[in-house]
Parts: structure tokens; C-alpha cells; sequence
């Protein structure tokens, strides 16, 4: 069975933390316990918080997440991926850290895109703002279950 095929359905890959954030919410899980009373070790703190993302125990939501450095979006750098569904190329317009692996992209598109689903309107855009994971890919989902934004990684 593949770590991601592990993970549940309430949190896909591209939702979970990176590495560094997980450790560190498992040394807050594990200060907030002992402030109430319960001690427990960090890799007991591990296996929680790798069972609130769904997977069987801390190596699988390691597994899951990955081992590799964390990507860097810089400004002018060129990006290519789907919104609402629709293929786009671009280049990233702003960049803003907003967690641990997760940052609030500005892209500004080569041909703006429909925003609109409706058959008798539409709405063009060139430039979207949008939070991404580590994966390249919003929490934010259409109706049937895609992301918003994935970037091609």
C-alpha cells in the first residue's frame, strides 16, 4: 500500500504539513498536554498527529509527505498548471510565507481564463492570488473535488 493511499480523504496529499510543520505540532500537542497534566514523549506526540492526518503511524505520514527540501516561489519565476480546470502559464507576481511550506501566490496569466461555469456569462481573468501547498495545489475545491489551482511541481 503507497503512504498516500494511506492518508484519508479529508486530507489529501497536497493538504498536509510539511516535515517541520508537523514536528512542531506535535511539540505543541505535547507542551499543551503536559500544561494540563499528561505527559507523553515526542514520538508518542508524533503518532497522534500522524493519526489526525489520517495515517496509520508517524513513518507513513513521513512517507506521505516526503523527504525532500521544500520548494522555493520566487518572483518572475514561471509557472504552468490548471485553475478551475483550465490549463494556464504564467509567472509568479508576489510571494508571501503564510506557514510552514504553504504560501499566498500572485500569478499573472499569459491568456486570461473564464472564472465562470455559467454558459451565458462569463468572467476573464489574467491574474489570481491563491494559497498553495507544499504540492502546488490549493485546499480550496471545486464542486467535483479538484483544486482550485495546481501548479505543475
Amino acid at each position: 500500500m503507497s503512504p498516500e493511499s494511506e492518508t484519508s480523504n479529508t486530507f489529501p496529499k497536497s493538504a498536509l504539513p510539511s516535515l517541520e510543520a508537523a514536528k512542531e505540532q506535535a511539540k505543541r500537542l505535547r507542551a499543551q498536554l503536559e500544561s494540563e497534566g499528561t505527559k507523553i514523549g515526542h514520538g508518542h506526540a508524533l503518532e497522534l498527529v500522524a493519526r489526525q492526518y489520517g495515517c496509520r503511524d508517524w513513518n507513513t505520514l513521513h512517507a506521505a509527505i516526503g523527504n525532500r527540501p521544500p520548494i522555493v516561489w520566487r518572483v518572475g519565476d514561471p509557472v504552468s498548471g490548471r485553475y478551475l480546470s483550465q490549463k494556464i502559464e504564467g509567472e509568479i507576481l508576489a510571494v508571501e510565507t503564510v506557514g510552514p511550506g504553504w504560501f499566498r501566490l500572485t500569478l499573472e496569466l499569459d491568456e486570461a481564463v473564464d472564472v465562470v461555469s455559467f454558459e451565458s456569462f462569463s468572467n476573464f481573468r489574467k491574474r489570481l492570488t491563491a494559497i498553495v501547498g507544499p504540492a502546488g495545489a490549493s485546499v480550496e475545491k471545486t464542486s467535483d473535488g479538484r483544486p482550485h489551482l495546481a501548479i505543475d511541481m
